[in-house]
């Protein structure tokens, strides 16, 4: 393959990966935006205290839905593309009825796991006149609305408007959800009963786009047996597996802290923590959108143009995350104080330096954030995995150390360690990676 071509696989690939980008962006531009009024709406009505057992209860459901869910939608992508290739459509539907088996599984654990530490914690994290059932009922909601494979049809059919449009229904959902929990019933089981029906409404609207895009292109619900894709796919558990623990290792990493946070500084310190956290997250959205449209673009480049073409995208994408992240940083700097006072009041301000830090973390992970889809794309999924492992050991290791110390600083600070562990160990491994897979070409 001649430089020219893999140059051209890439410029085509990162001009889709800008397009699916804007798509997210857009939706999730309307959800910042949103989440900034209801944010207000909760923050105001529920004070700092109440809003911290509000942010523990979305923290513990967060927490089991991410130990128990696979991101069934990279099995549909990447097993998909070849069935969709070739025509075989009857093969499609196994692989999505597959990750729909899956996915159910992991609801009904989830049930599970979310009884068990609720009973074990409940104490802990000061739900009581009640709330443990509030709180395990809103995790089962959690459990029964992922939607990852209705999302990966829609991604395997570039339909990224689609899930733009369908993601946009969680900040509409809570936002008409938060006004009239402010009306009706303005504490914490009103506002977890509107990011409950939130969470439904994007489930069905997910599934209902889903089935429109691929009516006639993704075969017979009837063909064969579910259990066959794992015959006709080889690898497909393994992969299914090794995405499972490293999405699971990276994100219960981040609400987990919440919970350390709680358990230490109480439930005001958590509420602090979680609004700082969530507004750093914000500001870096872009890093998770990216991720999704470039794993898609890496693994249609790896097929279609070759390990050049591969590892232009990838080093193009780089340069893209590090703008990102240069502005980012520079927003939070000088807009994120005011910000802070003008979203939840002035007894949030001394949020702000968590702010800081963990929008100073998040932006380091967007400036990563080809690494991994890379790893996955060029069969590592293995080593990605124990690198996202050593992260969040270190993460929980450094906050247990720092928080009785330094308290809610020393938790931000933790964060910051483990995002530039985890940007070197992933950079290196990535570099190695695309120069390997370089050096295999043909000399011609």
């Amino acid at each position: 393959m001649t430089g020219k071509q893999g140059s051209g696989g890439a410029g085509e690939g990162f001009a889709r990966i800008l397009a699916n980008t804007a798509w997210l962006l857009g939706g999730k531009g309307v959800g910042a935006v949103l989440s900034l009024v209801y944010l207000a709406i909760v923050t105001r009505t529920l004070g700092v205290a109440d809003f911290g057992r509000f942010a523990l209860v979305l923290s513990a459901a967060q927490v089991v839905k991410t130990l128990v869910s696979f991101d069934s939608w990279q099995i549909v992508v990447r097993y998909g593309q070849v069935h969709l290739a070739s025509g075989n459509g009857d093969a499609l539907n196994r692989v999505l009825r597959f990750c729909i088996l899956i996915d159910v599984g992991s609801a009904l654990a989830g049930g599970v796991v979310a009884g068990a530490v609720i009973l074990a914690f409940g104490d802990a994290l000061e739900l009581s006149g009640g709330m443990e059932w509030q709180a395990w009922l809103f995790c089962m909601i959690m459990m029964v609305t992922i939607r990852s494979s209705p999302t990966g049809v829609l991604r395997l059919f570039d339909r990224f408007d689609s899930g733009a449009l369908a993601e946009t229904m969680v900040p509409i959902g809570r936002m008409v959800g938060a006004l009239l929990a402010w009306i009706l019933l303005p504490n914490i089981t009103g506002y977890l009963i509107a990011w409950g029906m939130a969470e439904l409404l994007c489930a069905i609207t997910y599934w209902g786009l889903a089935l429109h895009v691929g009516r006639g292109r993704i075969g017979s619900w009837r063909a064969g047996r579910t259990l066959d894709a794992r015959r006709e796919n080889p690898g497909i558990v393994g992969f299914l597996t090794a995405t499972n623990l490293q999405t699971s290792l990276a994100s219960v990493g981040q609400q987990v802290a919440v919970l350390v946070v709680g358990g230490f500084a109480g439930p005001a310190g958590a509420g602090l923590y979680r609004l700082a956290n969530q507004l750093a997250n914000s500001l870096t959205k872009i890093s998770s959108l990216l991720s999704r449209s470039i794993f898609v673009e890496l693994s249609r480049t790896q097929a279609s143009h070759g390990a050049q073409a591969l590892g232009a995208l990838f080093r193009r994408t780089n340069r893209l995350a590090l703008i990102a992240g240069a502005v980012i940083i520079a927003l939070i700097v000088t807009i994120g104080h005011p910000l802070l006072g003008l979203i939840a009041g002035h007894e949030f301000l001394p949020a702000y330096p968590l702010l800081l830090l963990l929008g100073i973390a998040a932006c380091i992970d967007l400036v990563g954030v080809s690494y991994r889809p890379l790893l996955m794309t060029t069969d590592r999924a293995g080593l990605s995995l124990q690198i996202t492992f050593v992260a969040t050991i270190l993460l929980l290791g450094l906050q247990a150390a720092l928080l009785p110390v330094y308290g809610t600083i020393g938790a931000a600070g933790a964060n910051i360690a483990a995002s530039l562990a985890a940007f070197l160990m992933m950079g290196l491994a990535s570099r190695r990676a695309v120069r390997g897979h370089e050096e295999e070409l043909p000399r011609v």
